[in-house]
């Protein structure tokens, strides 16, 4: 293991006194005892002190790094992973300098034995008594492990939702053995149809690492496939701010979108080519949280009569939200169009991903 002769990783005094002495030498103690990396840059970005997490960290120690009288940047960070030179100017940690405060990022460094590593980082310029920018103090960790968790974390859900397109695959399979010479066509196809809105809908979740999705996203991979078939995008009217949704939300939401879709595209709005649909939603404090409220708004389709049964739609959109999530779902064929309105609580299910996406609303 490497060793450093730690007696040099100290901040140079300027003047001598008792209780500066004594104030130092409890400033290193902290600082060489802490489990983070620190680095304190001049105005130059020539390193002038480092602790030992940092020595640890880089492979150098003080000593060689003051001797080497250049940028820090020059030392661990002057090339790039594919052999490229990195250019100082280049550095977003060296444009916390002249710029920001708790400048953030990742970044890969270059271990003195020459191997890359990567970092997180966080960089901020040093003012004196006028305000003026004297250096920069920077905070670094070895986020390797971190970076490794995360490609496997990947490679398992990349697997998790392979093998559940192959489960999907499987299930069209059997309903087409089921459904040859029994059933018609237009049947076998609503089925595969909601196969591949559930098929959609796992592939948004697989993009966020099954955590959450985008109501957005939900909304419009529900919509799409007869939007995409539109040449007048303006048959659609989606308003309402972006949140997360717990998968098992984002799921069933997808599939009741996807039947008001189907069900607008045969007998409602999209079936002529005057129709339109609205959906907007709105995020509504509750009992126990946050709620969605959503509304969906036929208009400009054919009159519309209530059904003498109700089909697998209207007992997915009736059931199986208010069964699953404790919401409500009201289903309403209104001469002018259908209107389904849904209430969803969100913060009382206990998941994580419930921060709102903010400055983007969906127009």
């Amino acid at each position: 293991m490497q060793t450093f002769d730690t007696t040099t990783t100290t901040l140079t005094t300027l003047r001598r006194g008792s209780q500066l002495y004594e104030t130092e030498r409890r400033l290193n103690a902290v600082l060489n005892n802490a489990s983070v990396a620190i680095f304190l840059m001049d105005d130059r970005q020539h390193c002038v002190y480092m602790n030992r997490a940092a020595e640890l960290l880089t492979g150098f120690s003080l000593t060689e790094v003051l001797a080497r009288d250049c940028p820090l940047h020059d030392i661990v960070h002057h090339t790039y992973p594919d052999g490229r030179p990195f250019p100082l100017a280049e550095c977003a940690i060296d444009r916390a300098f002249p710029e920001n405060n708790q400048e953030r990022g990742e970044e890969v460094f270059v271990h003195k034995d020459g191997h890359f590593y990567p970092v997180g980082f966080t960089a901020s310029p040093i003012r004196d008594d006028e305000t003026r920018i004297i250096g920069t103090i920077i905070e670094v960790r070895d986020i390797t492990e971190e970076k490794a968790a995360a490609e496997r974390q990947r490679l398992l859900t990349n697997e998790l939702n392979h093998r559940v397109k192959n489960t999907l695959a499987t299930v069209q399979s059997i309903a087409a053995q089921t459904f040859r010479g029994n059933t018609d066509v237009a049947v076998r196809q609503t089925f595969d149809a909601r196969m591949v809105a559930l098929s959609n809908t796992h592939n948004v979740l697989t993009a966020e690492n099954w955590e959450s999705a985008s109501l957005r996203s939900v909304v419009e991979g529900a919509l799409a496939p007869h939007a995409l078939a539109e040449v007048d995008t303006a048959r659609f009217d989606l308003v309402g701010p972006d949140t997360r949704l717990h998968p098992k939300v984002a799921v069933t939401l997808a599939m009741a979108l996807h039947e008001l879709m189907t069900n607008a595209a045969k007998y409602g709005a999209l079936s002529v080519p005057e129709g339109r649909v609205g959906v907007s939603w709105t995020l509504e404090p509750g009992e126990s949280g946050e709620r969605l409220e959503l509304v969906w708004t036929e208009t400009g389709g054919p009159p519309v009569a209530e059904p003498t049964r109700k089909g697998f739609g209207s007992r997915l959109i009736e059931r199986q939200l208010p069964m699953e999530f404790d919401g409500s779902a009201d289903l309403t064929f209104a001469p002018t169009g259908v209107t389904c309105r849904l209430r969803i609580p969100l913060t009382a299910l206990g998941w994580h991903g419930q921060e709102r996406v903010t400055g983007r609303t969906a127009r």
